[in-house]
């Protein structure tokens, strides 16, 4: 493949960067949604765990779809939907992760795996209802919150959550190979999809099932992780972000909805979220220095990212397998605002 100069100092940038950090990195960037790098360096693979982008690729874009249509607002709360839950949280609580839910717990330990999918689902809706709250008034990143928000839009489409998956992903993603795995199985060769973690609960490497612990547990569906995709997939979404924000009339929500959930939802001070979209923080934000701060993104576990800059029309794509080097391996958050700051700072030769 031919790249440009700008390309070709990019690849080199990260060739020396990411021995010991991640086996490789696909990268593509779009300014004023044109294509403007679009690279792989070291051992790449056409489809990633996306891990925690399914928080924005489906359940955030769903939520706001829904709210688009009325189904819910912004002092909506969780009991209006699922009257047994015990705590009084709003929704908006749950997309900007200030309900007080705990960040993580090891549902997979318990998990009855000789169920159903979706008698799994269940069980898992009678654990969160036991799991306590503490606000404090910061936002604590959580992923029993955006669990519980899966429940919430199972009640506003009354469908299971792989029904809603498979007709949104028809709205939105026609054209994409998005896909969650099912009791973690896939038709595609293994091969296909790069190795995350060797895994000492499965005791194996990782591949084609999802890494997270719970979403597996859940049987490969959930709405925190168990999505997979390729570079072009995410880039389909951060474009379809983009085209909402600029309101192309093709896409499914109203530009003033779009432009909503893209806004800064609390106080600087309580953290750096969107209604579902992290923001930049000041000193250690995963876009780099240079994204401004209308900037709006998410990161994933496996080693994913998709961050949009609206106010400089960039957006910037990343996936890598990570973790296959060990889960406690931080050289990747070191690398990834890197990464940003390269393109960013190339443009701006250029433009």
């Amino acid at each position: 493949m031919k790249y440009s100069s700008q390309e070709n100092k990019l690849i080199e940038n990260i060739r020396s960067s990411i021995p010991d950090v991640t086996p490789g990195v696909s990268v593509r960037a779009y300014h004023t949604g044109r294509l403007v790098c679009d690279i792989s360096v070291g051992q790449t693979y056409p489809y990633y765990d996306l891990s925690s982008l399914t928080k924005v690729i489906f359940t955030q874009q769903a939520m706001m779809e829904a709210f688009d249509k009325g189904h819910w607002n912004l002092n909506s709360t969780v009991g209006d939907f699922l009257p047994d839950y015990p705590h009084a949280i709003k929704i908006i609580e749950l997309l900007t992760h200030m309900s007080g839910l705990e960040w993580w717990k090891p549902f997979y330990q318990s998990a009855p795996l000789d169920k159903t999918w979706q008698e799994r689902r269940q069980w898992l809706y009678e654990e969160l209802k036991k799991s306590e709250i503490n606000k404090t008034g910061k936002a604590i990143y959580s992923d029993l919150g955006i669990m519980l928000v899966g429940f919430i839009l199972e009640k506003i489409h009354r469908k299971n959550i792989y029904i809603i998956w498979l007709e949104f992903k028809e709205r939105y993603y026609s054209n994409t190979t998005l896909s969650f795995h099912i009791d973690n199985k896939t038709d595609i060769p293994i091969q296909q999809f790069a190795p995350t973690e060797d895994c000492p609960w499965r005791k194996r490497i990782m591949r084609a099932e999802v890494h997270d612990e719970n979403t597996w547990a859940l049987g490969g569906i959930s709405t925190h992780a168990g999505l997979f995709g390729s570079i072009e997939d995410v880039a389909a979404f951060g474009l379809n972000v983009r085209s909402q924000l600029q309101g192309i009339a093709r896409y499914q929500v109203r530009q003033k909805t779009a432009q909503l959930f893209a806004s800064r939802a609390i106080p600087v001070e309580a953290g750096d979220w969107a209604l579902g979209y992290m923001m930049p923080s000041v000193d250690r934000a995963s876009c780099g220095p240079h994204f401004s701060v209308l900037s709006i993104g998410h990161t994933g576990f496996t080693g994913t990212s998709f961050w949009y800059d609206p106010r400089h029309d960039l957006l910037v794509l990343i996936l890598s397998n990570r973790v296959h080097y060990g889960r406690e391996n931080k050289g990747f958050v070191k690398l990834r605002p890197q990464i940003h700051s390269w393109i960013f700072e190339s443009l701006k030769r250029t433009v």
